[in-house]
Order: structure tokens, then sequence, then C-alpha cells
């Protein structure tokens, strides 16, 4: 059985990594990489890859930084030219970014079977493009592997076959246990004399590219007065700069930083506040509770169990969450599964379920 897996950005070669470890027991299963290079990310060296333990795509075809129209029909035109090459069995993609959507239509288009990792999510705003990509893509999918029973609804509110419809749990899982036993201290930590803090990260365009909601939301964090750590692109600092905006004391920016010393900040702080979808449910796996810096999430039933609150850019309400006692244990640990997922797919995938 040949798989042919469609990846685009950073997070979705993390979460990759994880099922092709688990592949690596089935002889029988080869698969090809496809990196459509929709995001750019000088971080992603040879050394990443040999870091993280992740194999290298066979193809890299550097569709990035284009319109999203322009973006997905390059990377559908140049896709489809793999698909007739390589003649696979299946094509597997993730998530909701362009290059899902591109794999998953230039996929139908020839007949091939699609498997969709983390079917399902809805945010239920349709003004955001990866809301457009979820949908489309789950709509043509054969394999929906969703994370949560949530997501399952989701699909059958949409009229999807229940059949097509797996309950896997959620392949971060995976890599969070994965990448916890590995996780490295930033070399600056000690020098900031914390013993407490916060972790937050900001990148959402809707938040770094308005002035009145970064604005507000430097205020919230300076309300509360707990030691934050800030991890920050510089684009997003250049914004900060030209708004003339003030980082507050209690904020410590720092550069950006690896996955391994992310998680080490993750498991070593007291509480996360981001805009990041994927950081939410990591604040999660490694028992931490989480301030969203977002009107909505995909992830709702961290929400409906109180381990997720919504602020968006509200200043007194980021105040209120940060001040918020956070040293309490999250108490349903089984919402995305037990951290074999990947394992999960590929038994459904090969018929052994």
């Amino acid at each position: 059985m040949k798989i042919l897996t469609v990846l685009g950005a950073r997070p979705q070669f993390i979460k990759a990594a994880a099922f092709s470890r688990a592949l690596q027991q089935y002889s029988n299963i080869q698969e090809v990489i496809v990196h459509t290079g929709q995001h750019y990310d000088q971080n992603m060296s040879d050394v990443f890859f040999e870091e993280m333990g992740i194999p290298k795509p066979k193809y890299m075809l550097q569709t990035g930084g284009k319109s999203h129209g322009a973006m997905t029909g390059q990377q559908l035109e140049k896709i489809e030219e793999i698909l007739l090459d390589e003649k696979p069995d299946l094509v597997l993609v993730y998530g909701d970014t362009n290059s899902t959507l591109a794999g998953a239509l230039a996929a139908i288009k020839l007949h091939i079977p699609i498997a969709h990792i983390e079917a399902g999510l809805r945010s239920f705003n349709r003004q955001m493009p990866e809301e457009i990509n979820r949908i489309l893509t789950d709509q043509i999918s054969n394999y929906l592997f969703v994370p949560s029973s949530d997501a399952k609804q989701n699909l059958l509110h949409e009229g999807i076959d229940e059949s097509k419809i797996f309950v896997v749990g959620d392949i971060m899982f995976d890599v969070a246990l994965y990448y916890k036993e590995r996780m490295v201290k930033p070399s600056w930590f000690d020098a900031l004399n914390l013993e407490k803090f916060i972790l937050c990260t900001i990148h959402r365009a809707e938040n770094t590219d308005d002035l009145t909601k970064l604005s507000n939301i430097l205020e919230g964090l300076e309300l509360s007065r707990r030691d934050i750590i800030l991890p920050l692109h510089p684009r997003t600092v250049g914004k900060i700069k030209q708004y003339g905006l003030i980082v507050p004391s209690n904020v410590r920016v720092v550069d950006p930083i690896g996955y391994l010393e992310m998680v080490w900040l993750e498991v070593n702080c007291e509480l996360i506040v981001t805009d990041s979808g994927g950081v939410q449910k990591e604040a999660y796996f490694h028992d931490k509770y989480c301030v969203t810096l977002r009107e909505e999430t995909e992830w709702v039933e961290l929400v409906n169990s109180g381990y997720n609150t919504l602020v968006g850019s509200n200043s007194e309400l980021i105040k209120s969450a940060l001040v918020r006692q956070s040293d309490s244990k999250i108490l349903d640990k089984s919402i995305y599964g037990n951290g074999n997922t990947a394992e999960n797919i590929i038994k459904n995938i090969t018929g052994e379920c």
C-alpha cells in the first residue's frame, strides 16, 4: 500500500511525524511526503527534521507567498502531476490549510481515496479561510478521522455518512507525549529569574494587525500583574513599534523558539494564554488551563469542560482570567483519546479494526 501525504506548514509536519513513526511497524505500507511550501519557515532546516525525527519530503513544491486562490490553484496543479506519477492508493491530508484542500481536490479528481486527519473541526466562522478548507475537505474525504465526539456530531449535522467517520483521538496527543520526553529548557530562561510564569503567544493577524485589539491585549496582560513570557515574531514586534505601543514591564518578550523549547515552557508554566489553535490543545495535554484570545474556537469541548476560557481582546476579561487561580488540575484527561491516535488511524485504513 502506498500513502501520499500532503503537508504545507510546520505544525503539520510535527503531527505527521507521529503518524510516520507508527507506520514504521508496517513493512507493507510505503509513505511518500509532499511539502507544498505553503508556509516558508526558516526553522525547517535539516537540523529540524533530524531533531524532531521527521522524514524528509520527497517533493518540495515552493508554492508559498501567493493569494489564497493562486496558491491553492498552483498546489492543485503540482500535486496532480505527482499523483499521476506516484499512483498512490490513498492521499492523506491534515487540518485546514490551503495545502489540505488542494491535496484533497487533486485526489478526488483522480478518484483516489482521501483520508482527513483532524476532520470535523468547526469554528462556525466562515470568514476564516481555514473554515472553508475544513468543510470542503470533509465533504470529499473517504476517511474522516475526528479527535472527539463533538467533531463527529459536526459532521453528522452536515449530512456526512457515519460509516466514513472514525473517532480516533487527537494525533497531537501522540505528539505531546512523545516530545515531552525530549523537551529542552531555553538557554535564556534562568536569566529571567522567574519562579512562576504565564506563557503567552500572539500570532493571528486578526490580533496583531489591529491596533485596538493588540493594544487591549497588552493592557490585559499588564493589568494581570502576573509574570508573563511572550515569544514574539519579529513581524509582531514591528507592529507594536509601528502602533507606538509599549510592552508592559511584567511581560518578558523573547525571540521565537523551537518546538522542544515551547514544550518545556508549556510543561513548566502556570497558565497559558494564546490565540493559537494548537497551543490550546497542548495546554490541555500538559495539564494547564488556557485563556484564548479569540471570540471562537474549534476546540469547543475544552471550553465546555471549563479548561479553556474565551476572552477575545477584552482587556478586563483577559485580566480576570489571568488572575484566576491557575494551579487547579485537569480532571478529565480522556477528551482526546489516550495517545495512540496514529495507530488507530492506520488500523482503520488497513481494515484491522
